[in-house]
């Protein structure tokens, strides 16, 4: 996560790591984000996610809260799939309290 506002990784930004399954989505893990906006800890023991559909929700509301600053989103959810479980799937987020963007990193 890059905090758009200050130019910085946004840290301490709570994560939720969701799968879809026949009963809709459910939960994988949570984390947060470090002190270079990056969550490794989703995915238990580094091991690899398994072919499926995924939403990573990004708390955006309470990391802007924390700052004391007003956001429009109270949290980004990304839907992504995953086709081949031995590639790196990297999602970076740059985000401001009025806008988003997202793509498949490397």
């Amino acid at each position: 996560v890059l905090d758009a506002t200050s130019g910085k990784p946004g840290d301490e930004m709570g994560i939720r790591l969701d799968r879809l399954t026949s009963n809709g989505f459910v939960l994988i893990a949570n984390g947060t984000t470090d002190h270079d906006g990056r969550c490794n800890t989703l995915l238990p023991g580094g091991s690899r996610p398994e072919i499926g559909i995924y939403k990573v929700t990004f708390f955006s509301n309470e990391f802007y809260q924390k700052r004391g600053i007003v956001s429009f989103y109270p949290f980004v959810e990304i839907t992504f799939e995953v086709k081949d479980p031995t590639e790196h799937y990297h999602i970076p987020l740059l985000l401001s309290p009025y806008s988003f963007s997202t793509y498949r990193g490397s």
